[in-house]
């Protein structure tokens, strides 16, 4: 998939684009392809130093970028990013990008809640938050909010994951209701349900090692070119049909899923 340099610099040359999670990975690549094409970035992510190093590599291209080292889970960094956003050009887009992945059974989380409050904080209060501080922004320039989502959360659930796919879900469904208000106010609210993406993200999963996945820098045109047709979502050719198949499927998914569970305990 490609898009035409020409037809992306007019959809966003001049205006004002925040990324989360934009040290590395796919925001990374957003934040790169956006400010070739003359559009100012905002990086928001955890990490000072690969921010500071991203928005010196754009102004050395000409453009124009601001580091925003922010911690999405904790409550008061996102209070401070806020203050902070409104001393800075406003955003036109928003791309909730940010986000976290925790792969770990239930009985072994009985002790370990911060699994949750830290998915939780990363992938839906922290961007709940942030969408709130900036939707009134965007209602006064007919702009985005785009959500960069995991396809599974429109599939049934599978055991090991029940802290991210809930905290994904949770954002998800929080867009998905928004979504018309925003839209009747002249903002776009965009859903991308990317299919697995070789990150740093998935690397400490051992089973992704070998399926196959998008590159981070085929997710990030995809995102882009959402910018510029302002669609409402954007998902895998393959996940209409398995959607279907999880609605048809969730009794003998939920037996095979218990089986495979007490197989594993006997192990």
């Amino acid at each position: 998939m490609t898009i035409s340099p020409a037809r992306l610099e007019r959809a966003l040359r001049g205006k004002t684009v925040m990324i989360t999670g934009a040290s590395f990975g796919i925001g990374e690549e957003v934040a790169r392809l956006v400010a070739a094409a003359g559009a100012r970035v905002l990086l928001v992510a955890r990490t000072a130093d690969r921010l500071e190093a991203l928005a010196a590599e754009i102004r050395a291209k000409g453009g124009v970028a601001f580091a925003l080292p922010a911690d999405l889970r904790d409550e008061a960094a996102v209070e401070a990013l806020v203050a902070q956003l409104a001393a800075l050009p406003p955003a036109d887009i928003v791309v909730s990008n940010a986000g976290k992945s925790i792969r770990r059974s239930l009985f072994e989380s009985l002790d370990r809640f911060g699994d949750v409050t830290r998915t939780i904080g990363v992938n839906y209060l922290g961007p709940v938050r942030l969408a709130l501080a900036t939707i009134p922004g965007l209602v006064e320039r007919r702009g985005q909010l785009i959500s960069v989502c995991a396809a599974n959360v429109l599939l049934l659930p599978a055991p090991n994951w029940a802290a991210y796919q809930a905290s994904k879900t949770a954002f998800d469904q929080w867009l998905r209701c928004a979504g018309p208000e925003m839209r009747a106010r002249g903002v776009a609210a965009t859903s991308i349900y990317l299919p697995l993406v070789r990150t740093r993200m998935i690397a400490p999963t051992a089973i992704y090692a070998k399926t196959p996945a998008m590159r981070p820098e085929q997710a990030a045109l995809r995102i882009v070119r959402a910018m510029v047709t302002r669609q409402r979502w954007w998902t895998p050719w393959w996940l209409p049909p398995a959607q279907l198949a999880s609605a048809l499927l969730r009794w003998p998914w939920e037996v095979l899923a218990t089986w495979l569970q007490r197989r594993a305990i006997r192990r």
